[in-house]
């Protein structure tokens, strides 16, 4: 099948000079490349995503430990009305503030219903 496609100048002089180079045409050599391209198209999405991403991690040496330092990022998402807001806390003390406290206390205070405009549920 022939098609039209409009490549930039600078584009196709590259490609006359890889072809030149290789002994080949234009044609043959964008024939390779699509092929290529499309081999590692299809092997990447044929793979499942955790497959791909898998030990993306295990040569960074500026984290230190990994584990250590996911433990850390996760923490850093902790509200103050998650249930594991004080372990996550007593772990991981320079990650929070005295807003944090205060918000985990009004949060506290709301579900107890001590807080103005709250109020305690009631049993019907």
């Amino acid at each position: 099948m022939r098609f039209l496609a409009d490549i930039p100048d600078e584009d196709v002089k590259w490609l006359d000079q890889l072809a030149r180079e290789q002994g080949k045409s234009r044609a043959a050599v964008l024939r390779e490349a699509v092929r290529d391209y499309r081999v590692e198209a299809e092997s990447v999405t044929s793979k499942k995503w955790l497959d791909i991403g898998f030990g993306a991690w295990k040569d960074s040496v500026d984290i230190g430990d990994a584990v250590a330092w996911q433990r850390r990022e996760r923490a850093s998402t902790t509200r103050p009305w998650d249930d594991d807001y004080e372990d996550t806390k007593a772990e991981f003390p320079d990650l929070f503030d005295a807003e944090d406290d205060r918000q985990r206390q009004i949060y506290l205070d709301m579900v107890a219903g001590n807080y103005p405009g709250s109020q305690k549920p009631t049993s019907r």
